[in-house]
């Protein structure tokens, strides 16, 4: 049978006539083997004539009936299945009036819990660790930029991550799709820090049909991996939306449902570069643009994708225990097609359009079912909510900034979340107008950097692209048609205040208005930032070029070994050198300095 959409269903396998009989009853057997025969003749002229896809779900369903009884479980902790879509706007969900069909995601919201209040990062990498590690960017050295592929950096090391504390408390954990938290070390892959296989990625984007990358040009190189090896073996064109799916599909059909089991779904849609697979255009057809026809197919595949995901959970008796976690990683980009509409700003900014992300829990152990959830929720918070749903324990010496937001987003309890940090970036642009004096001496507003206290949010410094851009902006003019939302920053501006419950589109500045607000939110950032370590952010390796590593993207940095290392005579030598220069410093009055072009681990 043909796959069904984005990923391959698995075939239907006929349940035995003697499941149904006594044995000895030959007779009533074969009676029954003929009826079971015709209903399956006139079941699949029905479903022909209904159409492909509704004859592959009746069969999944029936299918699930055999295999096992989801109600049987032998384990307390939750199966617990987080879905991360790339770059999908805030706007780009049936539920908040997008043009483009999302019937899955819809119906998973509405018989879960929307997160109305609910915050990701601008950009890829640092939402990717935040959730991985439940710590602001400051706390982990990843505050500026994202890791790229040429750069000798990755998560660090000395946190454990999510996958890891599951671990320890018995679950298996699996992750399919992209990674973007660095590569160069082998220390640094997905199978070194806590997961039990990997399937997918790890760049930030690449094609969606060779999966090839190129950084720049000569930096191009193959992106697809199995584990800790490059999977040529699936190096034929197959779209990865439907190509990570089947992948889950083999999972779960391999994995024990009485057993705890984590499963990380980081699609690479609806990132760039727009490519979808033909057919999802067909509804679209009216949309002007092209970059947003593109985008809503790509959505559109990602949207039935995700519902194969879930009937995969009720085929192979996960779905009764499992509690599925669905989010972006960040605002869209209007220029690729994405919408973030009413909200101000897109992808890359700490405007709302940038951090305020589309997000909803799916679970039959919710207590509030069909609920809306708006108290403060970060992307963070998952790694103690998680872990404290495993039955898990987080080390009391280890700072977090995540919560506990089980019994919100559950139960409708009020967030133990008063405050997000939304970034402190010491080495981005710095604003021109920015001061100590702009920040009454508190903070150098110079500085980018966002933060959120209760109904107030403070920027300062650059805060990135400010527009909004309406629905009917998308035109093949371009960005240069939207003059009549388009804004120019105040001159000598570089501090924002909001009230974010009142205005959440981010249309009345009230930092004139209220400066005694203007003061608690800057000292708070300057608490935060007291809390900083230094930014990891190295200069690019040549040695990370494919084309020195067999023309795939991989890990390329190695420790220095034994021989390399100096003799007895050539140490000697080397200390006696260093001796005599450091007298002439001495003599100089110069001091050492420290350089910073080492790689991070």
């Amino acid at each position: 049978m043909a796959p069904r959409g984005c990923a391959g269903h698995p075939p239907l396998l006929p349940p035995s006539p003697q499941a149904w009989v006594c044995p000895g009853k030959m007779l009533a057997m074969g009676a029954l083997a003929g009826f079971w025969v015709l209903c399956l003749l006139t079941y699949g002229y029905l479903s022909w004539s209904q159409g492909l896809e509704e004859e592959e779900e009746g069969a999944l369903l029936a299918q699930a009936g055999e295999r096992v009884e989801p109600s049987t479980t032998s384990t307390s902790q939750p199966h617990l299945i987080f879905i991360l879509a790339d770059d999908q706007g805030f706007r780009d969900v049936g539920y908040h009036g997008s043009e483009i069909k999302t019937p899955t995601l819809d119906k998973l919201a509405a018989e879960g819990v929307k997160l109305e209040n609910y915050y990701v990062q601008p950009i890829c990498t640092p939402s990717r660790s935040q959730f991985i590690t439940g710590k602001y960017q400051i706390h982990t050295g990843l505050q500026h930029s994202i890791i790229r592929p040429t750069q000798p950096n990755c998560l660090p090391l000395d946190n454990a991550t999510l996958p890891q504390k599951l671990k320890e408390v018995g679950y298996s954990t699996h992750m399919v799709g992209k990674w973007h938290l660095g590569f160069y070390r082998k220390e640094c892959m997905p199978t070194k820090r806590g997961f039990d296989t990997f399937f997918g990625s790890l760049l930030g984007s690449g094609d969606y049909y060779t999966h090839y990358k190129c950084d720049s040009p000569g930096m191009c190189g193959y992106d697809l991996y199995e584990n800790d090896n490059a999977a040529w073996d699936y190096d034929n064109g197959i779209y990865s939306t439907q190509m990570y799916t089947q992948r889950v599909q083999q999972i779960l059909a391999s994995h024990n449902p009485t057993k705890p089991l984590f499963l990380y779904i980081a699609y690479q849609a609806v990132h760039s570069p727009l490519q979808a697979p033909g057919r999802y255009f067909e509804h679209y057809r009216s949309i002007i643009n092209i970059n947003r026809r593109r985008y809503a197919a790509m959505l559109s595949c990602l949207d039935e994708a995700i519902d194969n995901v879930t009937l995969a959970l009720k085929t192979y008796g996960f779905y009764n225990n499992s509690i599925i976690i669905y989010s972006s990683d960040n605002g869209g980009q209007p220029t690729a097609g994405g919408s973030n509409w009413p909200l101000r700003g897109s992808k890359g900014t700490y405007w709302e359009g940038g951090i305020r992300a589309v997000g909803f829990v799916h679970s039959p152990l919710l207590k509030n079912k069909g609920t809306v959830c708006k108290e403060l929720v970060h992307i963070t918070d998952w790694y103690p909510t998680l872990i404290s749903l495993a039955e898990g324990q987080i080390d009391e010496d280890i700072q977090i900034d995540g919560y506990d937001i089980w019994e919100t987003v559950s139960e409708g309890l009020r967030s133990p979340r008063v405050d997000i940090l939304h970034n402190i970036d010491p080495i981005y642009t710095k604003a021109k107008n920015g001061s100590w004096a702009a920040g009454y001496g508190i903070w150098n507003t110079a500085i980018q950097s966002a933060i959120r206290v209760q109904h107030w949010k403070l920027l300062t410094g650059n805060p990135g692209y400010s527009d909004w851009v309406p629905p009917q902006s998308f035109s093949n003019l371009g960005p240069n048609r939207w003059h009549n939302e388009r804004i120019t920053l105040s001159t000598g501006k570089s501090v924002w205040l909001f009230n974010i419950t009142a205005d959440p589109y981010e249309r009345v500045d009230l930092s004139n208005r209220y400066p005694g607000i203007v003061k608690k939110l800057l000292r708070r950032l300057s608490q935060f930032n007291k809390t900083a370590v230094p930014v990891r952010y190295p200069p690019k390796d040549p040695r990370s070029n494919p084309l020195l590593n067999g023309g795939v993207w991989g890990p390329w940095y190695k420790e220095e070994t034994k021989k390399n290392k100096p003799s007895k005579n050539q140490a000697k030598k080397k200390q006696k050198k260093s001796k005599k220069k450091k007298k002439k410093q001495q003599k100089a009055g110069s001091g050492s300095t420290c350089h910073s072009g080492v790689p991070c681990g």
